[in-house]
């Protein structure tokens, strides 16, 4: 592998404008952002298989195609084989595009139905100007179909002839037509057959070695990529949580979220039975993250500082609640108002009684709740109980931190158990 690397992205952010109501509109109100991809830093070796894991939202696709630049960047640099293309127009980006193919997750929707394999593998020859007679683009498409493993057998035939195995490998011929160097394959084989996607795989290697391509691969799953990637990326709400080798990722995960994932891999053996222990609740809105690390509402290990609020008193209350008896759900429930003012995320939260209840009989409420589940990560972070009248006020810690990614052991993990200084 080379020293410099082939592809540089540096603290890269794409954020998507909510529109919001008509007359939000109308009156210029900002009704905030999506934060699809929110200061992410990677860089990828020639010859190198980067994996980008994380769930659906994650925001691994929009990385994906920031390396290609095919969306705008609200900020951050994107460096390719030394060039910078962050600010380059079109017509100077196509002629490294050529460079930089994406294969993408359904080969159905990939391929037009009203061309035929020859037509749609050889298009990329016509756009970029490199074979510009009929015989010569026949000889090269034929060539890239017998790499792939499909022959000219097929050349004259429609997508909808072939299985989907032989539709992805067609999307492969057609990405690698033009010599590329970077290839982003974005769920390349999660609408195959199981029994498609080993041999998909061992495709992709073998391109890789004969033609010399680096690869970025999005994927949400870690077992496909671990029998594929150099280092792996995880991803969690437009963030990155950990980064580094795979083989050290797989052996010794750092992070709640990384280990979660491996948790979640499938166990072959129908025999064997593996402990899930999977995170709870949701993925939350990635136009409203969490404060502070964006996974801690989620996490088994969370502690003080690591953003406790008021949406998450919200969940103790959903979560508490959905494992009561209808009865006893009633009693309680009647006991607490709206929970509405606890979606907006703040540090110290109003609770108000509902009906005839006091403050007095809210905080009861909360302390019944804190001693059936002492160990909840949420009491942690609180300061203080108070009631106050018909409502009670709880304080959470304010000193929440947003983690970076720290180096722990040749991996780099945004989890403030790795800080130096942070105490759990």
């Amino acid at each position: 592998m080379s020293e410099r690397p082939l592809l540089e992205l540096d603290d890269v952010r794409v954020h998507f404008g909510l529109r919001g109501s008509f007359l939000q509109r109308m009156a210029g109100r900002d009704v905030g952002s999506v934060k699809a991809v929110d200061g992410v830093t990677l860089s990828l070796r020639r010859g190198e298989v980067l994996g980008v894991v994380g769930e659906s939202g994650s925001g691994k696709t929009t990385l994906g195609r920031i390396a290609l630049r095919t969306v705008p960047l609200t900020s951050g640099t994107v460096r390719f084989d030394g060039t910078d293309l962050t600010g380059l127009r079109e017509s100077r980006l196509r002629p490294l595009r050529r460079r930089m193919q994406m294969v993408f997750q359904d080969p159905n929707a990939s391929l037009n139905p009203a061309m035929t394999i020859a037509q749609a593998v050889g298009h990329p020859l016509q756009i970029h100007k490199l074979a510009m007679g009929k015989t010569e683009r026949e000889a090269r498409v034929a060539e890239a179909l017998e790499r792939v493993g499909l022959g000219t057998g097929v050349m004259a035939k429609y997508p909808s002839d072939l299985s989907g195995g032989q539709k992805q490998r067609a999307v492969l011929a057609r990405a690698v037509i033009c010599g590329p160097d970077l290839l982003v394959a974005d769920e390349p084989v999660s609408m195959l057959d199981m029994s498609v996607r080993a041999r998909i795989l061992e495709l992709m290697l073998d391109l890789k070695r004969d033609l010399g391509l680096t690869y970025l691969y999005i994927t949400h799953d870690l077992a496909t990529a671990k029998f594929f990637c150099d280092t792996i990326a995880i991803m969690y709400l437009g963030r990155v949580v950990e980064y580094g080798p795979a083989e050290q990722i797989y052996a010794d995960p750092r992070h709640p979220y990384t280990q979660a994932l491996l948790r979640a891999i499938p166990e072959p053996d129908p025999g064997r039975a593996v402990p899930r222990d999977l995170p709870r609740g949701e993925v939350p809105d990635a136009a409203l993250p969490p404060l502070g690390c964006s996974f801690h509402p989620r996490c088994p290990v969370a502690f003080e500082q690591c953003g406790w609020e008021s949406r998450d008193l919200a969940d103790l209350l959903e979560r508490h609640w959905v494992s009561r008896p209808a009865e006893t759900y009633e009693t309680e429930r009647a006991v607490v108002g709206e929970l509405d003012e606890l979606e907006q995320p703040a540090t110290t939260a109003t609770l108000a009684a509902g009906g005839r209840a006091t403050g007095k009989d809210v905080e009861d409420l909360l302390e019944t709740i804190r001693r059936e589940n002492p160990t909840d990560p949420l009491w942690r972070g609180v300061r203080n109980i108070r009631p106050d009248g018909e409502a009670v006020t709880v304080e959470f810690r304010d000193d929440h931190v947003d983690p970076p990614l720290y180096d722990v052991g040749g991996v780099k993990v945004a989890c403030l158990k790795y800080r130096d200084d942070t105490a759990e």
